[in-house]
């Protein structure tokens, strides 16, 4: 196939004028065409991009460089952005987060919806001694338990009713220490727990 190729330029060359080509050659080739080369008037590989193109390439890269950096940079500062905006709100947003607790529990409490028994054994797990135990709570709740217990007793325990405790609350006294069950504090500690959240 080589062979051919070298005749058939011999052949225009010794066939052309000596400025220009002016004739029209028909190749025919058997087999496919996997690869051509130009070359130009001295027979050497002609250059396939112009020499004026190639700058142009070098200019059109070094602007794409540019936007992506200005890209990326873009990209960067939004990522800030967005995180300083939630980083502002954080706090807002934990404020709004336990009074909606605060007032799904209220809700709860008005409707009764509770068990202080199982408030109350949540505050004793905390208490550090089991003797004379004095439970303070709601007078409510305290009529709530004793039905609920219908008379049973509780040990060391002694329940008292105080009004200035609220409902679905309890105050433990021991010797050693006492142990508050408000909701108060219980919806502070969550608030707490949740700024500390990344």
């Amino acid at each position: 196939m080589s062979g051919l190729c070298e005749r058939l330029t011999k052949k225009i060359n010794s066939d052309s004028c000596s400025d220009k080509m002016t004739q029209t050659v028909t190749i025919r080739v058997e087999k496919p065409v996997t690869s051509a080369t130009l070359l130009d008037e001295a027979g050497q590989e002609a250059p396939t991009t112009p020499p004026e193109a190639a700058g142009l390439q070098e200019t059109e890269k070094e602007n794409l460089a540019t936007v992506c950096r200005a890209l990326q940079e873009a990209v960067n500062k939004i990522n800030r952005s967005q995180e300083n905006i939630f980083d502002g709100y954080k706090g807002q947003i934990v404020k709004l987060s336990v009074e909606i607790a605060r007032k799904i529990l209220a809700q709860k409490i008005a409707k009764g919806d509770y068990e202080i028994e199982s408030i109350i054994q949540e505050a004793l797990k905390n208490a550090p001694t089991r003797q004379q135990v004095v439970v303070r709570l709601n007078p409510d709740d305290l009529a709530q338990l004793r039905k609920a217990r219908q008379g049973g007793t509780a040990g060391d325990i002694e329940f008292v009713a105080d009004v200035s405790i609220g409902r679905a609350q309890c105050v433990v006294e021991t010797p050693k220490g006492i142990i508050e069950s408000l909701i108060d504090e219980h919806l502070e500690q969550i608030g707490e727990m949740l700024k500390k959240v990344e």
